[in-house]
């Protein structure tokens, strides 16, 4: 049996995740279990390891999580989004968003104002943002910071006026227009973060090559079977992941 385990839900839909399931399990011919981690982006020092105790061995995490278990943890191939801007690559985009009519023109204006966040393990979400107020502290740079527990949370929050920004997942952020679960005149884009190589799918280092390589080539080989299915998620096919991207 293999165990799958998703922190990009339900920014990314379940389905998805349930999709990929499908397809390694039909290609190995093992029963795939898939589980969802919906409070943290991916694990990070102090989090429960589930690639250590081997109750997870195949997992979709945030960016920072694989250069904490870069040394238990390889890499499978990885999505290529649709979005215009990645240009044929397994990158994606933090978009900063911001209700429309409200006075909100650049990050500046942001400046004092109120912060969410989905959580403090993602990179699109809360990494980018530190990197982009540097050497302020959030707390210094914006009147007030919330974890708001998910991208389409924080897009919520920002749509009901319970906060004035955030940085939200491209891919998410599409998904959602895509679907009409949110109207393009409804919010805008202030200022994008990106490109960043794409939230990896990491596969515990210890399991066997064959089994390994069957994977690595189940999802290489997805769109052939599963295209529609693929785009109608916002992705075209899987490509190889360099691990010196996630350094």
């Amino acid at each position: 049996m293999l165990r799958l385990i998703s922190y990009l839900a339900p920014s990314i839909p379940h389905d998805f995740f349930e999709l990929i399931r499908k397809m390694i399990s039909v290609k190995t011919g093992m029963d795939v279990q898939l589980q969802f981690n919906e409070q943290i982006s991916g694990p990070l020092e102090g989090d429960e390891n589930p690639f250590a105790d081997h109750s997870a061995d195949i997992g979709f995490v945030c960016a920072p999580t694989f250069r904490w278990l870069k040394a238990q943890l390889e890499l499978l191939p990885v999505p290529v989004p649709t979005d215009i801007r990645a240009n044929g690559k397994a990158v994606y985009f933090a978009d900063v968003v911001v209700r429309n009519g409200l006075p909100f023109f650049s990050f500046a204006d942001l400046r004092g104002k109120r912060w969410a966040y989905n959580d403090r393990n993602s990179r699109s979400g809360w990494f980018s943002m530190l990197d982009r107020i540097a050497p302020h502290s959030p707390t210094e740079y914006f009147s007030e910071v919330v974890q708001s527990g998910s991208h389409l949370e924080s897009l919520q929050w920002i749509l009901k006026g319970q906060t004035d920004a955030a940085a939200i997942d491209s891919n998410a952020l599409l998904y959602q227009v895509r679907r009409n679960k949110i109207e393009v005149s409804e919010f805008k884009i202030v200022e994008t973060w990106g490109p960043f190589p794409i939230q990896p799918i990491v596969i515990r280092a210890d399991l066997s090559f064959s089994l390994k390589e069957s994977i690595h080539n189940c999802l290489l080989r997805a769109h052939e079977t599963f295209g529609s299915e693929l785009l109608s998620f916002g992705f075209t096919s899987f490509i190889n992941a360099v691990r010196e991207d996630y350094d």
